[in-house]
């Protein structure tokens, strides 16, 4: 859900109109019921509203309480839209608990967001000193300085090789594991001060801590836990011809996506031996949409959005061919 801060303190929503395009939110399906599974601070949700007809419905979902307090007062102006404080991870049982069975659409702008980064009392970045919590939702769980005191060096390092695919991995938990024996690391400057230390050589252009800090906060929030599970729900919701549109920023989450997507508009494998003709092959369940970077220009007003994808697919009706 990256977001930057344009002039005049506006957020600028990566791939803004593209994801919403992709949603096909056409006259024939201005009625329908979507799906903002990361709200953010709503840039998406706005435009798909703008979109909808006066029987349409949208209906957001965010971990964040900040985010809420943004979506609460845009609730209270339209009627059409609801907003969840919790995971996109339980989004098929807490739809259902509202009577809704299937939506039109479900876009996912994962990671993220500038506020959180620009923030320091959120811990997420090393750029600015600040407590080292890393918790999208700071009503539950613990803060990654907690996490971090009593860990052991092998998880530790198991987690900043798998989620920060951080070849200095080992180097770093004990770097960690050793000071934490000396004084709590509790701020954001002291940890990203302990992998510069722990981490001999450089890439080009990207801070030593950044590996580490991707790591801790995707562990810490469990995020693709979270992601396998969402897209399973999200797509199990989807009305014949609903799409899901999701919009990812590392290459973790890119994995877990594309290969998801993939395989819902892959043909079941069937036992060759069965005697099957052609004609009676089971169709794939959707057809893939295109994939979308953002343009030259977008990037350059907003630099964080270089690394942003756009996949998604449309469910086809059962026995329907791609």
């Amino acid at each position: 859900m990256t977001e930057s801060l344009a002039s005049g303190g506006q957020h600028r929503t990566v791939l803004l109109q593209e994801a919403v395009d992709a949603l096909a939110i056409t006259d024939a399906r201005r009625d329908g019921t979507y799906i903002d599974a990361t709200f953010g601070r709503g840039g998406h949700s706005q435009l798909i509203l703008s979109q909808l007809s006066a029987q349409g419905r949208l209906l957001a979902f965010d971990k964040d309480p900040q985010a809420i307090a943004v979506a609460e007062t845009l609730a209270q102006h339209d009627a059409r839209f609801g907003i969840t404080h919790d995971s996109f991870a339980a989004i098929k049982s807490l739809l259902s608990a509202k009577g809704i069975q299937q939506v039109d659409g479900v876009l996912m702008d994962l990671g993220i967001s500038s506020p959180q980064v620009d923030d320091a009392r959120r811990g997420f970045s090393f750029r600015a000193d600040g407590p080292l919590d890393m918790r999208m939702d700071t009503t539950r769980g613990i803060p990654a300085s907690q996490w971090l005191a009593s860990v052991s060096q092998d998880n530790l390092e198991r987690v900043i090789r798998a989620y920060g695919e951080e070849r200095f991995a080992f180097q770093i938990a004990k770097a960690i594991v050793d000071r934490r024996a000396v004084e709590p690391i509790t701020t954001t400057g002291q940890l990203a001060a302990l992998v510069a230390g722990a981490v001999k050589t450089r890439e080009k252009g990207k801070d030593p801590a950044t590996r580490t800090f991707q790591a801790v906060r995707i562990f810490i929030n469990q995020e693709l836990e979270d992601l396998e599970t969402g897209l399973k729900q999200a797509f199990d919701l989807l009305a014949p011809f609903g799409r899901l549109v999701v919009i990812s920023f590392h290459s973790l989450e890119d994995r877990i996506v594309k290969r998801f997507l993939a395989a819902q508009a892959s043909a079941p494998v069937l036992d060759r031996r069965l005697p099957i003709r052609a004609t009676e092959l089971p169709a794939p369940a959707a057809k893939l949409l295109a994939r979308v970077r953002p343009s030259e220009s977008e990037i350059v007003l907003n630099p964080r959005a270089r690394s942003a994808v756009m996949r998604g697919l449309m469910r086809l009706p059962t026995g329907a061919s791609a």
